[in-house]
């Protein structure tokens, strides 16, 4: 078995990611922006019924800055780099997102060819394949780049775009014998294991807690967490993934309305404040000059971005559970966890 470092260890993508490790065999070492989130690790690892959590080992590291990488990466013969800065609002200075992803990843990679690792694999998204592109029929895939040009990109939606187009410059110029793939998920769904998620759960606790009487007029291509985790190991060892991106995505899109006809379908009474209705598009609009959780949405409304994952199916033979499981399994955990309205 391999000695693997994932970045971000207390983050939703990245303990799903140390547990399948954990569950494989391997030795893993993991980052944390402060000492006191061990404790924190180690309880969504409990949580998650963790396979010899006495194989992790922790090491203090930020994006911004070049302390303690190269402490990190020592020994290693993988990295996956899940770590990225993430807002469920849009920040004042896009640069706050934008300057981390960028430049924490290129410090992630020098640090890993320095070392000797054999591959990273970094976690970005499909915002960096589907979005300021006219609507289109065809699903897109891994050939697709975000035109930033092309629309009043989000700062999000910025990060992830450059700072993979960075990794892949770097690599080309810079990187030596260090290889590169890129897992580019959809909106990722899944158990939760404590308080730490990413953006698209908190649509899901907003539904629960009945957050809004109606919601806005977007959709999504969902993926379960753990099927994104599964696709990072996929990628990290399969000599087909060197130098591929591969999208994950369960195939096909929902609205959130969608989502939320599923929670009040299968949940019953837990489900009882889940909105019912969708707001005409006039009034997100209207109301995201006044909440700025809002201000990310307008964009999106109405827009339909398809995307395949056909190419991790073929290459590295990648299986996803269906919407309906992700979004179910995501409330279920909120849910048992307290982490919405009784």
């Amino acid at each position: 078995m391999s000695t693997v470092l994932v970045t971000g260890g207390s983050g939703f993508v990245g303990i799903h990611v140390v547990l399948q490790l954990l569950a494989a065999g391997h030795a893993v070492q993991t980052t944390v922006r402060r000492p006191d989130r061990q404790d924190d690790v180690l309880a969504m690892l409990r949580e998650g019924g963790a396979v010899a959590p006495e194989s992790l080992s922790f090491f203090t590291a930020d994006l911004t800055r070049d302390e303690g990488w190269r402490e990190a990466v020592e020994g290693c013969d993988y990295v996956l780099h899940v770590a990225s800065p993430l807002s469920t609002s849009v920040p004042t200075d896009e640069n706050e997102m934008i300057i981390p992803a960028r430049d924490g990843t290129l410090r992630v990679l020098r640090a890993a060819r320095d070392a000797g690792v054999k591959r990273v694999v970094i976690t970005s998204s499909v915002g960096a394949i589907a979005y300021g592109h006219p609507p289109r029929a065809k699903p897109f895939d891994e050939t697709d780049w975000t035109n930033l040009d092309g629309m009043a990109a989000q700062p999000y939606i910025k990060s992830k775009t450059l700072a993979e187009r960075a990794a892949w410059d770097f690599v080309t110029r810079e990187g030596g014998g260090l290889e590169l793939s890129v897992v580019n998920p959809a909106a990722i769904f899944g158990p939760v294991l404590g308080p730490d998620f990413s953006g698209s759960i908190e649509i899901v606790k907003l539904l629960l807690n009945g957050a809004a009487p109606a919601v806005p007029r977007i959709y999504f291509g969902p993926v379960d967490v753990r099927d994104v985790a599964d696709l990072h190991l996929r990628a990290m060892t399969a000599p087909e993934a060197r130098g591929e991106r591969f999208i994950a995505a369960s195939g096909g899109t929902l609205s959130l309305l969608d989502i939320a006809k599923v929670l009040r379908r299968e949940l019953g009474p837990r489900a009882r404040r889940v909105p019912r209705l969708q707001a005409p598009d006039w009034v997100v609009r209207l109301a995201a000059t006044r909440i700025p959780m809002l201000r990310a949405v307008a964009p999106m409304l109405g827009k339909v971005r398809d995307s395949t994952s056909a190419k991790a199916k073929s290459l590295l033979g990648w299986t996803a559970r269906s919407n309906e499981e992700a979004i179910l399994s995501t409330a279920e955990s909120l849910i048992r966890l307290g982490l919405v309205k009784a």
